[in-house]
């Protein structure tokens, strides 16, 4: 699988999660000083282009979702010449 049918796989599961789900990886997998990162990030880089209203607010998810598709690549990578076992994270049906 390359990098696009990943993001694309990755964008199909997230379309499917309701928001406790969503919440849970969330939990998992991204350390709430990295969530305080990109909320005041977004908040950063939107101020300065002069971004607002939806897409602002959309922003911190974005990049979030670019973390998380990053995380998940490294972990596949990782997980090449291991044997297969579940390390219990990213999983959206725990």
């Amino acid at each position: 699988m390359n990098h696009a049918e990943l993001a694309w796989e990755f964008a199909d599961l997230f379309a499917e999660l309701d928001v406790d789900q969503i919440n849970e990886i969330l939990a998992k997998n991204v350390p709430l000083e990295t969530l305080d990162f990109f909320t005041k990030y977004a908040e950063t880089f939107a101020s300065a282009l002069r971004i607002e209203g939806d897409l602002a607010g959309r922003l911190p998810n974005l990049l979030l979702m670019g973390y998380l598709l990053r995380v998940l690549e490294e972990r596949l990578l990782e997980g090449d010449g291991s044997d297969g076992g579940d390390d219990g994270e990213f999983d959206p049906d725990a």
